[in-house]
């Protein structure tokens, strides 16, 4: 069933406008009585339409279910900015494995040092990579892609956080079965760029309670590790 979002809804009065009727009359040619979901929140409608005009499709709701698709944990990935194709692998495939934010992060190491008006100009198209991943894996929200941030802001952010995990492949890190996601309902992830992080931004992150977690002797590149944390976080807290 096709998927469209929104932002707020009326169940008593759902209309799409804009490209979402575009699409909806124009581009998968739908007609009246078909079936759509419309997802905001978190929710799904299952809605059938009941009028199509030029730009504005009328629904009627037969149904009202939280998504099943989405985890009941908001993972947000501090991403230190790798390469752009890579940035937007990670985009897509972290949508896919239920992360609710994207923070991109300006690190020491970082080898691709975008200014903060060259990356705007890009971030359309990663919220639209957002954007497509979420329709595809069925999730219920559109996850975000925020602006770049200095390290140091990123280290802010976390203080709103229930726990931090911090991705560093130096000895001394706890495994991820270790970790205790008992009352947790918010996580950042860390994840470094190609160069990795240097000591220094590591200490500064476990000294703000980040906890070090490290994925085994083998070094994934840049664009391995947040899939294979992802995937990690999402089956041991059972949102698989």
């Amino acid at each position: 069933m096709p998927r469209f979002f929104v932002n707020e809804i009326d169940k008593e009065n759902i209309i799409l406008t804009g490209s979402n009727a575009n699409h909806i009359g124009r581009s998968l040619r739908m007609k009246t009585g078909e079936e759509i979901t419309v997802c905001c929140c978190g929710f799904d409608y299952n809605c059938e339409i009941s009028k199509i005009t030029d730009d504005t499709v009328f629904l009627k709701l037969k149904e009202k279910i939280r998504c099943a698709s989405e985890p009941d944990i908001e993972v947000t990935l501090f991403q230190a900015i790798p390469k752009l194709d890579k940035l937007e692998y990670i985009i897509q495939k972290s949508v896919e494995l239920g992360v609710s934010h994207i923070v991109p992060v300006l690190t020491r190491r970082c080898i691709s040092r975008p200014n903060d008006k060259d990356f705007n100009k890009k971030l359309s198209r990663l919220n639209k990579i957002a954007e497509e991943a979420a329709k595809q894996s069925g999730r219920g929200i559109i996850p975000d892609v925020k602006s770049i941030v200095s390290y140091k802001n990123s280290l802010e952010q976390i203080k709103k956080l229930d726990k931090t995990i911090f991705l560093y492949e130096e000895q001394g890190g706890k495994n991820f079965s270790e970790l205790n996601f008992e009352n947790t309902r918010t996580i950042g992830l860390f994840i470094g760029s190609e160069g990795g992080f240097d000591r220094e931004e590591a200490q500064a992150a476990f000294d703000m309670g980040a906890e070090q977690v490290w994925l085994g002797k083998r070094i994934l590149r840049c664009e391995t590790a947040p899939i294979t944390a992802m995937s990690i976080l999402m089956f041991l807290t059972n949102n698989m």
